[in-house]
């Protein structure tokens, strides 16, 4: 699959194919502190599934194998809607340090550690769930981003966050962070999904239970203060802070293998993928711990909604916002 121009997949009208095969479809001192990151690294049962012990705030996505399957397997997805790129800022071919915020299972940091040699790549997440056996230029570290950081102003050539679900309270004390910690001409870049269902050809249901799984996404969002519209803020908050060459693309992302087109019928497998492994931990937590109902109503509305994303005849899909800006510099960093 060649690598795409990114004029290619902003803006698209996505084709039906109407002859898809269903089928593709962890004394007060040591032994304190051993207990802390035991907690961490045991974090939290609920429902069957492990969340995070670890953070300012609750976070509603598992932090368990299972999850680390799905972020694996959404990475592959999110390289595909970028045409085959780990990240559209144009940043230095020879950086020396990135910062890889909410780094999940690690898989895009270690990808850019194998990149970019020159490199030293920092992964830092609430919970320790990264592997062992990693590049020598990269390194993940356990630590919440919400909280004032550590690093020294001026570090990093490329911050880089991704899929923050229901995770950032502060988007602007989050992206004020990140321009003080940036080198001069370094780049910031977000990029996350946003679940609002949409269709060009009014193929979904006024009652879909598709869409009513997404309503309850950004309510469960405004109640915690974590918007789930956050990345359309972005690039105003990124120009508010004084970032410059900023960009935003929206990517259509098809909630099956519905699209005529190869390239986005994977994408949508892959989508419809993410929807059955992730969907279902998020929206039980939600409503449950949030919204105040019952675990046998969030079942019986993601087991609707699941069915309904197996249907090829519903063309719809939800958007994929990818943010990136500059620091400013007397002297911007070119691509050499």
């Amino acid at each position: 699959m060649s690598s795409l121009d990114i004029s290619d997949l902003d803006s698209v009208t996505l084709e039906p194919d109407y002859f898809s095969d269903e089928g593709y479809a962890e004394s007060v001192g040591t032994s304190y502190a051993t207990s802390i990151a035991s907690e961490i690294r045991r974090g939290i049962e609920e429902n069957g599934r492990t969340y995070p012990a670890y953070g300012m705030n609750e976070y509603g996505l598992p932090v368990d194998e299972a999850e680390q399957d799905r972020n694996d397997l959404q990475h592959c997805k999110f390289m595909l809607i970028l045409g085959d790129r780990l990240h559209l800022a144009p940043i230095r071919n020879d950086p020396t340090n990135i910062l890889d915020l909410g780094t999940g299972s690690g898989i895009w940091a270690i990808d850019m550690a194998d990149k970019y040699p020159t490199a030293q790549v920092i992964g830092v997440d609430i919970a320790n769930v990264q592997p062992q056996w990693l590049p020598p230029n990269c390194a993940f570290e356990i630590d919440d981003v919400e909280r004032d950081w550590i690093y020294k102003p001026d570090s990093f050539d490329f911050i880089h966050g991704r899929e923050f679900l229901l995770a950032i309270r502060d988007w602007s004390k989050l992206i004020k962070q990140s321009y003080d910690h940036l080198k001069p001409g370094g780049w910031l870049e977000l990029s996350s999904t946003l679940p609002d269902a949409g269709s060009d050809d009014d193929t979904i249901p006024e009652n879909s239970a598709w869409v009513q799984f997404t309503q309850v996404f950004f309510q469960i969002g405004e109640i915690i203060g974590a918007s789930g519209h956050a990345p359309k803020t972005w690039k105003a908050k990124m120009l508010e802070q004084g970032f410059e060459d900023v960009h935003e693309h929206i990517f259509k992302v098809p909630c099956n293998a519905w699209p005529k087109d190869q390239r986005y019928k994977n994408i949508g497998a892959l989508e419809l993928a993410n929807l059955d492994r992730g969907a279902e931990a998020i929206l039980i937590r939600g409503m449950t711990g949030v919204l105040g109902r019952t675990k046998e109503e969030a079942q019986v509305l993601f087991a609707k909604a699941r069915q309904e994303s197996r249907d090829l005849r519903m063309h719809g899909y939800i958007r994929f916002y990818c943010v990136y800006g500059r620091k400013p510099s007397k002297k911007a960093y070119k691509d050499e």
